[in-house]
């Protein structure tokens, strides 16, 4: 797993103009919070990161995997 690269103004430039640019760099940062939930949650409770603060990251994983889902295009369901 690679260290966190913060997103650049011009990438998000990007991504406000290019649907699919955007799609990308949420799927990019879903991963790598995802490694990165495995990771600590493999750690001892002592260790970095305490139960609030993965609990936190779930909640932002699902919420980036609910943006993944609505840019992909209107859903069958109503």
């Amino acid at each position: 797993m690679s260290a966190f690269a913060p997103v650049t103004d011009a990438e998000l430039a990007q991504a406000r103009q290019d649907p699919q640019f955007r799609q990308q760099l949420l799927k990019q940062s879903l991963a790598l919070l995802l490694a990165r939930l495995q990771k600590l949650r493999a750690k001892p409770a002592t260790a970095n990161a305490s139960t609030e603060q993965i609990r936190e990251g779930v909640q932002l994983a699902v919420r980036l995997a609910e943006l993944i889902q609505a840019a992909s295009g209107p859903s069958s369901g109503a």
